[in-house]
């Protein structure tokens, strides 16, 4: 395991910087619990000539917690349902995966 690897384990396994959800599947009936890091930024696009600013929900995600994440999943916070939109991401360690997430 590199050094990299292991501080991602200390960071997803710690209270403060992570929070348990529910991964549930959209072709299987399968279900499994996860840590995400929880990041909700403000989208600027450009329509035209007009520019609108819309709240985004992003999450991050272990790809040792979720092996292969696909849109149309189900990611439960709390008691927020959440479903994956568009490709996940995973960076450049391939070590975590960027999941874009619209309510339920």
């Amino acid at each position: 395991m590199s050094v990299f690897a292991a501080a991602m384990d200390r960071i997803f396994t710690h209270a403060s910087m992570a929070a348990p959800a529910l991964w549930i599947s959209a072709t299987t009936s399968e279900e499994r619990p996860i840590r995400i890091i929880r990041r909700a930024p403000d989208r600027v696009t450009d329509f035209g000539a007009g520019r609108f600013v819309s709240d985004t929900m992003v999450v991050d995600v272990r790809v040792a917690d979720l092996p292969a994440p696909r849109p149309g999943d189900v990611i439960v916070i709390g008691a927020d349902s959440h479903v994956i939109q568009g490709e996940p991401l995973r960076d450049r360690e391939r070590l975590i995966w960027t999941l874009d997430l619209r309510p339920a």
